[in-house]
Parts: structure tokens; C-alpha cells; sequence
């Protein structure tokens, strides 16, 4: 196999000094606050202006693209570090490959803002994650370049694996490329794919970008493996042949590896890895920041038939020394204008739901030695770091493997031990299965303590936690809680953890209305609800019962008090009724009951979650088919929530304003339920 007479032409006219220009590629202190100079960049409006550059341009086109990385981070905030990390990577995918013909496959697509830049989308990248801006992650329907949409992880060699498949189907001729990270590989679903990649014999380059990190630091034997073969300061080169070919990595030169009585140490079989034992063709590990060797590896991996590994190996914050030295706190940053705000002394913050949530665990650990944790690599935004470290023997980070999350917690409840799996709404759906077979039909006892409900903001639609009432409430031997503030979590997650069998607290992401935390932690009745405040008399004509799950309650609230004001001058045409429902399984019914006695003549539900299947539809079929004095009373019903439609990016006050879930919104669907 000869390398392309193209790529062969840019390598030998390269002199020397470029070369070594790439150990002289810039870092950085700081985040600009100003556009930078960018001449090389701003002449590639497409992939294909790659071509025409130099190596030694592209290796300034790196630098150039990582200062203005450095810069729109600053305007918009946003996943950081692991886009640093791959300025070369994915330089040297568009400048060897064809796209768009040629699929470039993104996991996660955490690292896919420098792919946005390249790709026609340089000057709106400031804009990324903002209302009307351009989505957090790629998304087919932005670009002809975004192949597959994405935002969980795990999920680009099956999805390159099916556009593989298509291609050969059809005769085409274009060639697939999947670029995943090793904290991604910890998922089941991507070594799923590469089996049957193997199987079907497909044509498949996966690019595994190794940076020993998802969020946190990468965990468990994948993470060891990799981490023995850079260790073992060897490579499987690949000659111009596309062939194997063992030999000390670069950086390895001129140190003889010898063993304790000073023989040379042999080669270790290096090539005996995970990657070959399944079948794939392994070429690795290389150094991912060096632009020549990259285009020489890749040129020729692409040449290769069947399925294909490149292993390389890259620096999450690559450029940037302080994400060099906190790669987990530089994982995602807020606006510059953002941080200056926040730098300023002011009165104490509110305590995150994460927070609280972590302050439960340590509290709970303390007076009961049953609590175990689990979490799918999700410890920071979970709130459990104080947890792991005052109590490490009972925490436990299975990687971003959630349908195992949820199954090793079933397996941990048989043995008389108490498990809580921390995580995300989103990722819930994943382990859904577990949930339903491995939990709930076998009556264990766990608890799941769902942080990120509702509408989670910049992320977008790919993270919102907008599904989980309505794939929760329909699965038997399982109680559901709502809290409507910090306190209330608080509380409800220490009820939910002493009760005997399965729990679900479902709180969203960000603070709440400031409550204070009542200690030591109470037990609230479970599937009892709350009469917040009543507005109006017993007289009133129309009596109104606003019956709210969640922390929509201050939201509502205030919605009430206004509606009460404009439509009630003389205190006795409406009565509202405003109930924090707690519970959405099971419903407290009694005190549905109870309002129905009382003449309510309409009823509204609020939640932040889908109006289909939410806790507004368990309302309806309780009083369709078991309330005692609905059909005598027959009251309006409206179910408020969010639309039949996925929410775009925004901010979350935004999207709750776009699905009419703002002060604004909830007042006019409250009158358009009384008119």
C-alpha cells in the first residue's frame, strides 16, 4: 500500500525546521478577551480549504484555532477541555478525508467545536449553546457535516458502523470515521459495535482519542489497559504497506529500556491488546498533537480494509496551561462576563440540588452504614466528591456504564445493603431495562437520586430530563418524589432512603428558591400532599385547584398571586387553590378527594416534564377511573407542561419560556382554562 501521492507531496516538501515547529506550538495563560489575529484561519470556510495549506501552515492553523477556541469559549461559555485536545485531530481528519462525502462520526460531540469552526461555522461559533445559536453538540439538521446527532456518549461506532454498512450496501465509495474517547469506550454499547464491526468484516476507521478522562478521570481495567500500552513506551507503527510494525514510540528514542540486571528488556507483545484480541487491525499508540505524524498514520489506517483502531494519545486543555492542570474543572467554563460576576463578593448562594444531595449523602453515611453510591461517572456533577472522599469504601464510579450502574445496584440490594445510583434523568433512559427487570420486578430495595429533571439549559434537548415521571410512574413497586425546594429534597430523599423498596427523587439541575436545610432530617408521610396557600373564600363562584409537582411551586405561586389580583378585585369571584403534590406515585388521592367535596370547578396541573404520560396524566386517570366525585362534580381539567416537541438550546429560563412554563405562560394557560 503506497501512501496518496497528495499527502506524500505536503510531507516531503516540508523542510526540517517544520518539523520540529511543532514542538514549538503555542500555550496559553489566559482567555482573550478580544478577537485574535487568525490569517490562516480565516481563509477556511470549508474542509476543503485545508488542502491547499502546507504542513507547516496546518501546524499554524492549530495554534491559531486553539487561541480562537480559547476566545469564543470566553463570549459563550461551554464545554472546554477536551475540544483543546483535539485541534490536531481534527485538523488532519478534514485536511486527509472527503467530508462531506466522507462521514466523520463524533462521540458525545464534547469535542466537536473545532470541527464546527473548520466546517463553515466560524463566526457563529460564539453563539454556540445561546438561544437561536448554534446547538451544543452536533446535530444533523445545523450542517451537512454534523453526520450524526449526538450528546450521550458510546454511540459513534454503532452509528458509523450503520453508515458503513449503507455505504457497501449501496457501492459507494466513501469511507467512515468514528472518533471516541476512552472514557466513552467504558460503555457497553461501543464494544457492542466493534463485535459486530469484526462480523461483518466492515470498512471502519475508529480514531480512539485517549486522554485518561471522561469528565472525571477515566476508571477501571479499560482505563489500566490503555495506560499499559503507553506504558510499555512501545508502538504498533504501520509501515507503507499498512502493515504492523512494532517499535519505541518517538519520544522513546535513544533510551534503551533495559530490565534489572541491565539486558535489553524485549518487546512486549503489544500488539496482543483488547482492540486485536476482538478482531480490529491496531495501530498505537501515537502522539495526537503531532500534525505530520498524525497525517502519515491516518492516511495509511485509512487505506486499510476492515475494521480499523487508531489509538492516539492527546492532553485534555491541550494549549492552555490551567485546563493542562485541572482538566476536570476545565471541562466546561461559564462566559467571561459570567465568571466576573460570580468573582464578586455578594451575599451566599443558593446550595445546588447537587449540593444538597451530596450534604444528604454525607449526613445519612454518617448514622447509617448500610449507604452504598454509585454513579456512572458522574461524581462532580452529582455532587458526590465529599462523599468519595470521607467514604471511599462505599463509593462507587462504574464509568459511563449505566445500565450496569443500575444492575450492580440490584445485585448490591440482595445482600442487605442499601444502594443509591446518582444520575442524570437523561442517562436514566439508558438503563431503563435494568430499571424495570433488575429492580423494580424484583421489589429490591434501592434508591435512585435523579439530579438534571426538567430543562437543563445550554445542553439542549439531548440532556433534558424531561421523560422520567412518564417512564417511571407506569412501572409498578416504585414511589416517586417531587420535592418543590432544597429543604424539601432534602427531607424527601431521607424518606425515600428509609423506605423498604424502590425510590426515585427527581430534582433539577441548578438551585432553588434558597431554602433552608432543616436538621436532623425528617420523614414525610409518603403519597401525602400539601395545601401551599389558598387565595379567596369559600363564596367564590369559581374555585381553582393548581395542583404542581416540583419546583415549579414558586413559579406557580407567583402566577396565582397575579391571576388572583387581576381577576378577583372584590376578593369573591375565585378561589385558588394552590397544592405542592410531592408525590406522583402515589398520588394522594384523598386529598383530590377532599377538593372535589369542596366544589372545585376547575383543576390545573403543573410540572416541568412532557404533558404526555407526565403527573398530570396520572391526575387524569385517577379521576377518570377511580375518583368517587369526579363524574359528579365534572371540573375543567388543563395539564401544563411541556409541548409534544423537544425544547431547543437556550438558557433554562428561556426554554421554560419557549413551553410556556414562565410566570407569563402559566397565567395565560390558567385563564385559558377558566374561560
Amino acid at each position: 500500500m503506497q501512501q496518496s501521492p497528495f499527502l506524500q507531496s505536503k510531507l516531503n516538501a516540508a523542510p526540517d525546521a517544520e518539523a520540529t515547529s511543532y514542538a514549538r506550538q503555542k500555550s496559553f495563560n489566559v482567555i482573550p478577551s478580544v478577537r485574535p489575529v487568525t490569517p490562516i484561519l480565516d481563509t477556511v470556510d470549508a474542509p476543503a480549504d485545508l488542502k491547499r495549506l502546507t504542513v507547516a501552515e496546518l501546524i499554524t492553523l492549530t495554534d491559531e484555532l486553539r487561541e480562537y477556541l480559547l476566545y469564543s469559549a470566553g463570549l459563550s461559555g461551554g464545554h472546554f477541555g477536551a475540544n483543546l485536545g483535539v485541534v490536531e485531530l481534527t485538523v488532519a481528519l478534514h485536511f486527509l478525508l472527503d467530508a462531506p462525502a466522507d462521514q466523520i462520526v463524533w462521540d458525545v460531540g464534547h469535542q466537536a467545536y473545532a470541527h464546527k469552526i473548520l466546517t463553515g461555522r466560524r463566526e457563529q461559533i460564539g453563539s454556540i449553546r445561546a438561544k437561536g445559536g448554534l446547538t451544543a453538540f452536533p446535530e444533523r439538521a445545523e450542517s451537512v457535516f454534523d453526520t450524526f446527532g449526538v450528546g450521550h456518549s458510546s454511540t459513534a461506532i454503532s452509528a458509523g458502523l450503520g453508515m458503513s454498512l449503507a455505504l457497501r450496501y449501496q457501492k459507494r465509495p466513501q469511507k467512515v470515521a468514528c472518533i471516541i474517547g476512552d472514557g466513552a469506550m467504558t460503555g457497553g454499547m461501543a464494544f457492542e459495535a466493534m463485535n459486530d464491526a469484526v462480523q461483518q468484516d466492515a470498512d471502519l476507521l475508529v480514531i480512539l482519542n485517549d486522554n485518561d478522562m471522561s469528565i472525571s478521570c477515566s476508571i477501571g481495567g479499560f482505563s489500566r489497559h490503555l495506560a499499559s500500552l503507553w506504558e510499555s513506551g512501545y508502538q504498533v507503527d504501520i509501515d507503507e504497506h499498512g502493515q504492523p510494525d512494532i517499535k519505541l514510540r518517538p519520544e522513546m528514542q535513544g533510551f534503551e529500556r533495559r530490565g534489572r540486571h541491565g539486558k535489553a528488556r524485549p518487546i512486549p507483545k503489544i500488539e496482543d491488546n483488547l482492540f486485536k484480541a476482538i478482531g480490529f487491525s491496531y495501530f498505537g499508540p501515537f502522539d495526537g498533537h503531532d500534525i505530520p505524524e498524525l497525517l502519515r498514520v491516518l492516511s495509511r489506517a485509512s487505506q486499510v480494509s476492515g475494521p480499523v483502531l487508531v489509538h492516539v494519545y492527546t492532553t485534555k486543555g491541550k494549549g492552555f496551561l490551567p485546563a493542562e492542570a485541572d482538566p476536570v474543572g476545565y471541562h466546561a467554563i461559564s462566559k467571561l462576563a459570567e465568571t466576573a460576576k460570580t468573582d464578586t463578593p455578594n451575599s451566599a448562594p443558593s446550595l445546588k440540588f447537587s449540593e444538597v444531595f451530596g450534604q444528604f449523602l454525607c449526613d445519612k453515611a454518617s448514622v447509617d452504614d448500610k449507604l452504598l453510591a454509585i454513579t456512572p461517572a458522574m461524581e462532580e456533577g452529582s455532587g458526590m466528591t465529599e462523599f468519595a472522599r470521607k467514604f471511599p469504601e462505599r463509593f462507587f464510579d462504574v464509568a459511563i456504564a449505566e445500565q450496569h450502574a443500575v444492575t450492580v445496584a440490584a445485585g448490591m440490594a440482595t445482600q442487605g445493603v442499601k444502594p443509591i445510583v446518582a444520575i442524570y434523568s437523561t442517562f436514566l433512559q439508558r438503563g431503563y431495562d435494568q430499571l424495570i427487570h433488575d429492580v423494580a420486578l424484583q421489589d429490591l430495595d434501592v434508591m435512585f437520586a435523579i439530579d438534571r429533571a426538567g430543562l437543563v439549559g445550554e445542553d439542549g434537548a439531548t440532556h433534558a430530563g424531561v421523560f422520567d415521571f412518564a417512564f417511571l410512574r407506569c412501572i409498578p413497586n416504585i414511589v416517586i418524589a417531587a420535592p418543590k425546594d432544597e429543604n424539601e429534597c432534602y427531607q424527601l430523599l431521607n424518606t425515600c432512603f428509609d423506605h423498604q423498596g424502590c425510590t426515585a427523587v427527581r430534582y433539577p439541575r441548578g438551585s432553588g428558591t434558597g431554602a433552608t436545610i432543616q436538621k436532623p432530617a425528617q420523614h414525610l408521610q409518603i403519597g401525602k400532599a400539601e395545601v401551599e396557600e389558598v387565595f379567596g373564600n369559600d363564596t367564590a363562584r369559581t374555585k381553582l385547584a393548581i395542583l404542581v409537582f416540583g419546583t415549579m411551586l414558586a413559579t406557580v405561586q407567583t402566577a396565582a398571586k397575579t391571576l388572583f389580583a387581576e381577576n378577583n378585585a372584590d376578593k369573591s369571584d375565585i378561589q385558588i387553590h394552590l397544592v405542592n403534590m410531592r408525590w406522583v406515585k402515589p398520588l394522594d388521592s384523598a386529598l383530590i378527594e377532599d377538593l372535589l367535596e369542596k366544589g372545585i370547578t376547575h383543576i390545573a396541573t403543573v410540572e416541568e416534564h412532557t404533558v404526555m404520560g407526565g403527573a398530570g396524566s396520572a391526575v387524569n386517570e385517577y379521576l377518570i377511573n377511580e375518583s368517587k366525585r369526579f363524574r359528579q362534580y365534572q371540573p375543567k381539567i388543563s395539564n401544563i407542561g411541556i409541548p409534544d416537541y423537544f425544547i431547543a438550546h437556550g438558557s433554562q429560563s428561556e426554554q421554560r419560556a419557549d413551553a410556556g412554563l414562565d410566570v407569563s405562560g402559566i397565567k395565560t394557560s390558567l385563564n385559558q382554562l377558566l374561560a
